[in-house]
């Protein structure tokens, strides 16, 4: 071993890349880290999917702090590995920048204002629900003829947002899946490009990192949960 290298450890590692693949990469370790923690590893590898689902928080508010682009393409490459019936693959996401977010936005004043009289402020807080949030993802589901086939396929798209928003949770941030007026109005279909005979839209998904991490009261394992013979 050379000089110097006495007090590391070389790990290999088994992976599965972003492309699918599957190798080995060669990891160094300081082996008084390793040995001081060497249950940690495999305990927080064990549970990682559990302790990311049970941070995943839906989020109102968001820091002015951009969501890396790696952290959103490992969470929309989630979405893509989601089950689904008969693999029909029905769910479709567009990414929404802020030209295209600022028309939404102004879409979502006109709406609001048709239902009620706004003051300039009420029009910037409206404004703001659609700008400031740092990443926009408008999930879609492809149309099927069949009824029952329409509600699997619905049932599919939810575990792909359910996966998306479990990745974002696994790095730290948080996430909304909002289902308002201005998610059915063909003319915010009509800025993302949605055919409405192709495909429908079933929510906005929101990203970032929330201000502040709101908490949550659910209800005891035993109150949803029984047993039978």
């Amino acid at each position: 071993m050379p000089a110097g290298r006495e007090n590391v450890l070389i790990v290999l590692h088994r992976c599965i890349f972003l492309d699918g693949t599957r190798g080995c990469l060669w990891i160094e370790i300081p082996a008084r880290a390793y040995h001081s923690n060497m249950e940690t590893p495999f305990k927080n590898a064990g549970t990682a999917a559990f302790d990311a689902i049970l941070s995943r928080r839906t989020a109102h508010a968001y820091r002015d702090q951009p969501v890396p682009s790696g952290v959103m393409a490992r969470a929309l490459e989630a979405a893509n590995h989601a089950p689904c019936h008969k693999r029909t693959y029905p769910w479709r996401f567009i990414r929404v920048g802020p030209r295209s977010r600022q028309v939404l936005a102004e879409l979502a004043v006109a709406l609001k204002g048709a239902s009620r009289p706004l003051t300039p402020e009420d029009a910037v807080r409206v404004s703001a629900k659609i700008i400031e949030p740092p990443e926009l993802v408008v999930a879609c589901q492809c149309r099927a003829a069949d009824a029952f086939r329409a509600k699997e396929d619905y049932a599919a798209c939810s575990c792909a947002i359910q996966n998306f928003c479990i990745s974002l949770a696994g790095e730290d941030v948080a996430s909304k899946w909002s289902t308002g007026a201005l998610t059915r109005d063909l003319r915010a279909w009509s800025i993302f490009g949605v055919d409405p005979g192709q495909e429908e839209v079933i929510g906005f998904l929101w990203a970032g990192y929330a201000d502040p991490t709101p908490p949550v009261q659910r209800p005891p394992l035993s109150g949803v949960v029984r047993s039978i013979p």
